[in-house]
């Protein structure tokens, strides 16, 4: 006898349930009770001791787990304790420090540059203001977000990374996909005092629960309210 198969979940690629602005509100306040249930601890990943470090783990995290970044700052920190250390550094030793991370060699550059320019701009600090960590060699918005808001406690923006883009599609919050733009659909949605801890929380449900891949919806404490855009 041929085994059945698993029915697969239907692909839910419809309209988004919220068709005025007070039930798209109503959505979120209810994503944001959930998650401050389930996850009332959630913090970064990232091991660091000052915005320093947590500036140069940010770098190190793009297309990178935050477990191999930890491995690998262990010791960068200890060989390269200051910006002045990176950026006196050969680019070469960089490179060879962070090579487990991947694109280590545009990292390792972006590093010594960005480390050049906090010591020559800076006197070796981090300013604590959107548009000059911008200014910074590899650090977009989201990272510049991340050293603000974990780093400073400064909630200058919401943090999208692929977890909090994802999750906020597939609940409704937005139907972007560009971090920018799903960023700016969020930040009208979130108080601004939950900025930083929601995406932490975000992060923490998309590695728990909302898989890219295999989401678990049935254990899922939003199952209730959860539209399930684009789950398949």
């Amino acid at each position: 006898m041929a085994k059945s198969k698993t029915a697969k979940r239907p692909k839910n690629t419809g309209t988004p349930p919220f068709a005025d602005a007070d039930s798209l509100k109503k959505q979120a306040s209810s994503v944001l009770r959930r998650l401050k249930a389930d996850y009332p601890d959630a913090h970064c990943a990232l091991d660091y001791d000052s915005p320093f470090q947590l500036l140069i783990a940010t770098i190190l995290s793009a297309q990178c787990t935050d477990k191999r970044v930890n491995l690998v700052t262990k010791d960068l920190f200890q060989q390269f304790p200051e910006p002045e250390d990176f950026a006196a550094a050969p680019v070469k030793k960089i490179e060879k420090a962070v090579q487990s991370t991947g694109f280590f060699r545009n990292k390792a550059k972006n590093i010594k540059s960005c480390c050049a320019d906090l010591v020559e701009k800076h006197g070796g600090e981090i300013p604590q203001d959107l548009a000059s960590l911008t200014q910074l060699a590899g650090v977009g918005r989201k990272t510049a977000n991340v050293v603000l808001g974990t780093g400073f406690g400064l909630a200058t923006g919401v943090v999208v990374d692929t977890h909090v883009g994802r999750i906020s599609r597939r609940t409704g919050l937005t139907t972007n996909t560009d971090a920018v733009k799903v960023e700016r659909d969020l930040m009208p949605l979130i108080p601004k005092r939950r900025w930083v801890q929601f995406s932490h929380q975000m992060i923490d449900h998309g590695r728990a629960i909302c898989d890219a891949r295999k989401p678990k919806c049935d254990e899922c404490s939003m199952k209730k309210f959860c539209p399930q855009i684009d789950v398949g």
